[in-house]
C-alpha cells in the first residue's frame, strides 16, 4: 500500500489509528531505501495537515479568511483527497454563508449544468450534460405513474417541484415541463394561479440573508476601555505585592477584590467585543431582474394561462403579473425574454376581451417591426383573437390602425368580406388583410407558413370568405419555392379539401378564385416561379373542388342550379372574349369534367353559349370537345322530356334499351353530320396524318360518344310514380276481397 493510499484510507470513519500505523509499518519495512519513504511520508503528511487546517479555516470569522480557504480548496485541493461528509459539509457551510463573495467560490465545487464556452467546444463535455438534462426530463416524465391520490404524497410531491422550480441552479429547459406537471396535479384555476404566482415572487425576490457591518468605531471604543481596564489590573496587582511585601494585608485585601472586579469588568468587555464582531444577519427580500430569471417565471406564467380553462376571469394577481412582469418584459433587449413575454400577453388577451382590444394595437405592431421569431409569435397571437372573437373586436381598435402608405393599389382593394362587417370598419379589418397578404410574400419561410396556416383557419371557420385570398393560398400551394416546406404544403392540401367539402358557399368561393388563378398562372413572366406550375394541374384540382358530389352533404334537390353551372358559364364567356388565346383548349377541356344540374334554363343558357363557342372557335381540337358538350346538353334535355312524357306504368327493360338504341342512333347520326359540316367549311377533308399530328400535342379527345342511358334518378322517380298510381287500385281490390 502506498502513503497516499495509507492517508485516503485514515479518511474513513471505520478505520482507526492502529491499521493507519500498520500500513505505514509495512510500507516501511518493504521499502529499502528509507530516504525515499522519508519524503514521501513527510510530503503527504504537510498536505494531511495543510487540507485538515483549511478545512478548520472555513469556519474563521473573518470573512477575508474564509475566502481564502475555500479559494486554496478550489484551486489547489482534488476533490478526491475530501471525505463525502467533507464535501457535503464544505458545500453546506459555503453556500449558505452570508458573504456572496464565498458563495461564488464555493460555487466553483459543484457541479452544474452551465458550460462556459471552452466547455461547449468540448464534445464530450457538453454530450454529457445533454445526457444529464435528457435524464432529467425523463425522470420529471415519470411523474405521471406516481400516485397522487393520497393527500400525503400529493402534497410531497407539490413541494418538491416546487423546490426545483424556486432552485437558481434548475435549466431553464427543465421549468416548462416542471411547471406543466405541477399544473397536472393541481386542478382548481384558483389554486393553481395562487401556486405560481408564489413561485415566481420566490424566484424573483428571493430572501437573502445580510450580514450587518461591524461598527468600527464602537469597536474602537471597546479596545480603549479593554486596554484601561487591563493597565488598572496590572497596576493593582502591583500594588498588591507592594502590599504584600509590606505585611499590609488589609490593604492587599481590597486590592485583591479590587482585581476581581477588574477581570470582571475585562471579561464582560471581551464577551461584548467577541459578540460585536459576530455579523448581524437579517434577511431581506432582494429583486432578481437578470434575463435568466425574467425568463424562467415568463415562462411559468405562459404554461399557467394555457392550462388555464378560457371560462376564467383575469383576476388581481394575474392582472399584477400582467403589470409587473409582462408588460415591462416586452421591451426588454434580450430577443428570449421578449418573445416570451409576447406569447404570455397573447395567452392573457384570450382570457378577456377586453384585453385584447386594449393590447391589439401592440400586437400588430410587434408583429411588423420585431424579430422574426417574435413577429411570429404576436402573429399566432393575433390569429387566435380573430378566431375566438371575429373581426368585431377591431371595432374598438379602428382609429389606432392605419393602412401603410407604400402599399401597391392593387394591395389596397378589399381582400375579404370579414363576419360582422356592418360593424367592424373596412379600413381596418382590410389594413390586417394587407398584413397577412405581404407576410405571405415573405422571404421567410416560418413567417410565410404561419400566415398561410393562420388565413387557413380564418377562412375554415368562416371568419374571412374572400376569393382573392383563396386564390393566394392556391398560387402559395403551387409555387415552386415552397417545394421544401413540407409544413406548408400539408396544411395547405388538407385545408382545401376540408373547406371545398364544407358546405355549398365555401364551392361558391373556389368558383369566384378559379378565373383570377388561372390568370395569374397564364400571365406569370418567364422569370417568375408561377411559369413552371402545370395550368392543367391546377384547373383540375379546382373543378374537383367545386364537384357537388364532393360535398359532406350534398343537397337532396337535383332540380337546385350547381356551383359547376356557374363555373361553365365563367368559362365560356372566358373564350369567348378572346377565341383564339391558348387557353381556350384548357377551358374546352375543362367543360368536359363539369357535373351540370337537370335545370332546364341553366341547359338552355349553356346551349346558347356553347353554340355561339361553335360558331367563333377555330381550333379543331377545342371544337370537337364543344361539339360533344353540346350533344350531351342536347341529349340529356332529350331524356329528361322522354321521361316526363312517358305513361305511369311499369318500367319495362326491353323498352329501356330500345329507348337507348334509338338515342345513340340519333347521336352518331347528329356527329356524322356535324362532321361533314366541318370538313365542308375546312374545304377538305384532313388526311388522317394531320389529324393525328394535331391529336398529339393537346388534348385527346375521344371520337365515338358513348351510349348514354337513362339517369338512375329518373328510373327510381318513374318507379315512385307507378307505385303511388298503382296503389289505391290495390286497396280496391283488398276491398272486394
Amino acid at each position: 500500500m502506498s502513503i497516499k493510499d495509507a492517508f485516503q484510507r485514515a479518511q474513513k470513519s471505520h478505520n482507526n489509528k492502529a491499521k493507519l500505523v500498520a500500513s505505514l509499518k509495512s510500507r516501511y519495512n518493504k521499502l529499502e531505501d528509507k530516504t525515499l519513504f522519508h519524503e514521501e511520508f513527510v510530503h503527504y503528511l504537510k498536505y494531511a495537515m495543510i487540507v485538515y487546517k483549511l478545512l478548520k479555516r472555513t469556519r474563521d470569522i473573518k470573512e477575508n479568511v474564509r475566502k481564502l480557504a475555500y479559494q486554496v480548496l478550489a484551486d489547489k485541493v482534488h476533490i478526491k483527497a475530501l471525505t463525502i461528509a467533507q464535501r457535503v459539509g464544505l458545500l453546506q457551510h459555503g453556500l449558505h454563508d452570508t458573504s456572496e463573495a464565498i458563495k461564488e467560490v464555493t460555487g466553483y465545487l459543484k457541479t452544474v449544468t452551465v458550460m462556459s464556452e471552452e466547455q461547449r467546444a468540448d464534445y464530450t463535455q457538453l454530450e454529457m450534460v445533454m445526457t444529464k438534462e435528457f435524464i432529467s426530463q425523463q425522470l420529471i416524465h415519470l411523474i405521471e405513474c406516481l400516485d397522487t391520490n393520497e393527500e400525503g404524497g400529493r402534497k410531497r410531491v407539490l413541494a418538491v417541484l416546487q423546490e426545483m422550480l424556486a432552485l437558481p441552479q434548475t435549466p431553464s429547459s427543465l421549468v416548462c415541463l416542471l411547471t406543466e406537471k405541477l399544473l397536472l396535479i393541481v386542478l382548481d384555476d384558483q389554486r393553481r394561479v395562487q401556486t405560481v404566482a408564489e413561485i415566481i415572487s420566490d424566484v424573483m425576490e428571493p430572501i437573502m440573508e445580510v450580514s450587518q457591518p461591524v461598527d468600527e468605531n464602537k469597536s474602537r471604543r471597546q479596545q480603549v476601555q479593554l486596554a484601561e481596564v487591563k493597565v488598572r489590573i496590572m497596576e493593582a496587582k502591583e500594588a498588591l505585592e507592594n502590599c504584600i511585601a509590606a505585611q499590609d494585608f488589609s490593604q492587599a485585601a481590597e486590592l485583591k477584590e479590587s482585581i476581581t472586579k477588574l477581570e470582571d469588568s475585562r471579561n464582560q468587555i471581551l464577551q461584548e467585543i467577541s459578540k460585536s464582531n459576530e455579523p448581524v444577519i437579517r434577511e431581506v427580500r432582494t429583486e432578481k431582474n437578470d434575463p435568466e430569471t425574467l425568463l424562467r417565471c415568463l415562462t411559468m406564467c405562459a404554461e399557467l394561462l394555457k392550462k388555464m380553462n378560457f371560462k376564467t376571469q383575469i383576476g388581481p394577481t394575474i392582472s399584477g403579473l400582467m403589470s409587473s412582469l409582462i408588460l415591462p418584459s416586452i421591451a426588454n433587449p434580450y430577443p428570449a425574454v421578449r418573445n416570451m413575454a409576447v406569447v404570455c400577453l397573447g395567452t392573457c388577451t384570450l382570457h378577456s376581451k377586453e384585453l385584447a382590444k386594449t393590447h391589439m394595437v401592440l400586437l400588430l405592431q410587434i408583429a411588423q417591426l420585431d424579430e422574426v421569431k417574435i413577429r411570429i409569435s404576436a402573429l399566432r397571437s393575433i390569429i387566435d383573437l380573430l378566431l375566438l372573437f371575429g373581426f368585431q373586436l377591431l371595432s374598438e381598435t379602428a382609429s389606432s390602425l392605419t393602412a401603410q402608405p407604400n402599399q401597391s393599389p392593387e394591395r389596397q382593394e378589399d381582400d375579404a368580406a370579414a363576419e360582422g362587417k356592418g360593424d367592424v370598419p373596412e379600413d381596418t379589418a382590410q389594413s390586417i388583410l394587407v398584413m397577412l397578404s405581404e407576410f405571405l410574400d415573405s422571404e421567410v419561410s416560418d413567417l410565410r407558413t404561419e400566415t398561410a396556416e393562420g388565413l387557413a383557419k380564418l377562412m375554415y371557420t368562416g371568419r374571412i370568405s374572400s376569393a382573392k385570398m383563396l386564390s393566394r393560398l392556391v398560387l402559395l400551394w403551387y409555387n415552386p419555392i415552397t417545394e421544401d416546406d413540407t409544413h406548408l404544403r400539408h396544411c395547405l392540401g388538407v385545408f382545401f379539401q376540408l373547406y371545398a367539402r364544407e358546405s355549398r358557399a365555401h364551392q361558391e368561393v373556389v368558383e369566384e378564385s378559379f378565373l383570377p388563378t388561372i390568370r395569374t398562372l397564364l400571365n406569370a413572366p418567364a422569370t417568375s416561379p408561377l411559369a413552371e406550375v402545370d395550368v392543367n394541374n391546377v384547373v383540375e384540382l379546382l373543378v374537383e373542388l367545386t364537384r357537388p358530389s364532393a360535398l359532406i352533404k350534398p343537397s337532396t334537390n337535383v332540380e337546385e342550379t350547381s356551383v359547376h353551372d356557374f363555373l361553365a358559364v365563367r368559362m365560356c364567356g372566358e373564350m369567348l372574349k378572346d377565341p383564339t388565346a391558348p387557353e381556350v383548349r384548357l377551358y374546352a377541356k375543362a367543360l368536359s369534367n363539369l357535373e351540370f344540374s337537370r335545370d332546364d334554363a341553366v341547359k338552355g343558357d349553356l346551349q346558347s353559349l356553347l353554340q355561339q363557342l361553335v360558331q367563333v372557335v377555330k381550333d379543331r381540337i377545342c371544337l370537337r370537345a364543344l361539339e360533344k358538350m353540346l350533344q350531351q346538353l342536347m341529349n340529356s334535355k332529350e331524356q329528361t322530356e322522354l321521361l316526363s312524357a312517358s305513361p305511369l306504368q311499369p318500367p319495362d327493360v326491353n323498352a329501356d334499351e330500345a329507348a337507348a338504341d334509338d338515342l345513340s342512333k340519333s347521336v352518331k347520326r347528329t356527329k356524322r353530320g356535324q362532321r361533314k359540316a366541318s370538313t365542308a367549311k375546312g374545304g377538305r377533308k384532313p388526311s388522317r396524318k394531320a389529324e393525328s399530328s394535331e391529336e398529339s400535342d393537346g388534348e385527346n379527345v375521344p371520337e365515338t360518344v358513348s351510349v348514354v342511358r337513362p339517369p338512375r334518378r329518373a328510373k327510381t322517380a318513374a318507379l315512385e310514380k307507378t307505385k303511388l298510381d298503382l296503389n289505391p287500385l290495390i286497396d280496391q281490390e283488398a276491398n272486394v276481397s
